[in-house]
């Protein structure tokens, strides 16, 4: 098993972590995510006895128990899971490092609540979305950031094309031809139901219509958010593991699992994607031995649509493209960020205003430097502005 990336980086930061006798967590957005770093980790940390578990939701109530006892008296020293680490049973003899994979998945307060189970834990936040480095400024300023811009050794470029709707039969042969000749297929929709007043390709109807019409004679299989976890698992376990042929899906599948004989990936509405959001699906192709595609079928004949395709064709860079984004959709759009509570600048253009942005931070890191809860007497309006903004008194 070849491990690469920010993969290593986690393991090399538990592996020092634990020798200095301490424990470490790692948290993953899904179970299936969680089982493949429990995989890659013990591969690798068994030789060193480092011993490593796995703790999610689908787990026996004894191996549960068993695990949080031997967590609490330190007999493992690296826990792997889901949001399931964060239930207050889960105790840690000394934890020294704590780590969030796929980060914009976990919220400030659940990334807090993990942090609280150690004495001030060193904390490592991962993720593969390409963020700009102008708005990791403002998202992450509080962190120390590094960039891991280069792809693993015999990674395969994916070749991208952007169709209209009229090249689908093209398409769908495509798609059978490279089903035929022994690979694995995704095919993302945006919506889970069909929604009237858009003329867009729900999950469920798409399926319906691929296994029974267009790819009648393969095996074809659905995936989408609405589903149970359990359920969701177990149907990216399966084609992970070969047993169908093609996935249609939304966006759930934009995270982690690695499939490495899946060589084509088919994005319906592209038009409807963040291009970060584009580039963090494209890259679930390419993770094999096998030449992949990434089409992107869109509609509408607009200038910013052309200009987006365009871009996704030509690059495969994550960070041209995550800027490209910003510059064309703002900040609010970008990859769900008015979910990080991002706040709407009222006349900045984080785009193009990020020197004096740049200022204003480094302004603000000094004043909390010297009064870190706005105590003194000069920083009584600025108290107050904290507190009409958040609600609440601001507390370091």
């Amino acid at each position: 098993m070849l491990v690469h990336g920010k993969t290593v980086v986690s393991i090399i930061s538990a592996y020092k972590a634990v020798k200095s006798g301490y424990q470490m967590a790692i948290m993953a957005p899904t179970a299936i995510l969680a089982t493949q770093h429990m995989e890659e980790y013990t591969k690798i940390l068994s030789k060193f006895g480092i011993k490593c578990e796995l703790l999610i939701s689908g787990i026996t109530k004894k191996k549960k128990e068993e695990i949080l006892q031997k967590l609490e008296s330190g007999e493992i020293d690296v826990l792997i899971g889901t949001h399931a680490i964060l239930e207050e049973n889960v105790v840690f003899k000394n934890l020294g490092l704590v780590i969030t994979d796929e980060q914009h998945r976990f919220g400030v307060r659940q990334r807090k609540i993990i942090s609280n189970k150690g004495n001030n834990p060193d904390v490592l936040v991962m993720t593969a979305t390409p963020i700009p480095r102008t708005l990791a400024l403002i998202l992450y300023g509080d962190l120390d950031i590094s960039i891991i811009d280069e792809l693993p050794p015999n990674r395969k470029k994916i070749d991208t094309f952007a169709v209209t709707k009229g090249l689908s039969q093209r398409v769908n042969n495509f798609i059978k031809k490279q089903v035929d000749e022994g690979r694995q297929a995704y095919i993302v929709c945006p919506l889970v139901e069909e929604n009237e007043e858009m003329d867009l390709n729900s999950v469920i109807e798409l399926a319906i219509k691929y296994k029974n019409e267009t790819f009648k004679d393969y095996k074809v299989e659905y995936l989408h958010g609405k589903m149970r976890p359990k359920e969701k698992d177990e149907i990216m376990e399966k084609f992970k593991n070969g047993e169908f042929d093609i996935l249609i899906s939304t966006t759930v599948i934009e995270v982690g699992v690695n499939v490495p004989n899946a060589s084509i990936m088919v994005i319906e509405n592209a038009e409807r994607f963040g291009l970060a959001q584009l580039h963090q699906l494209r890259g679930r192709v390419g993770r094999g031995e096998y030449k992949s595609y990434c089409i992107l079928k869109y509609q509408g004949n607009s200038e910013i649509i052309r200009e987006r395709m365009k871009v996704m064709t030509q690059t495969n860079d994550g960070f041209v493209i995550s800027e490209k984004d910003l510059e064309l959709r703002g900040t609010g759009e970008f990859f769900g960020t008015k979910q990080h509570g991002l706040p709407e600048f009222k006349i900045a253009n984080l785009f193009q205003d990020m020197p004096i942005l740049k200022m204003a931070q480094s302004v603000a890191i000094q004043v909390l430097e010297k009064d870190a809860n706005l105590e003194k007497k000069e920083n009584e309006l600025l108290q107050k502005i904290v507190k009409e903004k958040l609600g609440t008194r601001i507390e370091i």
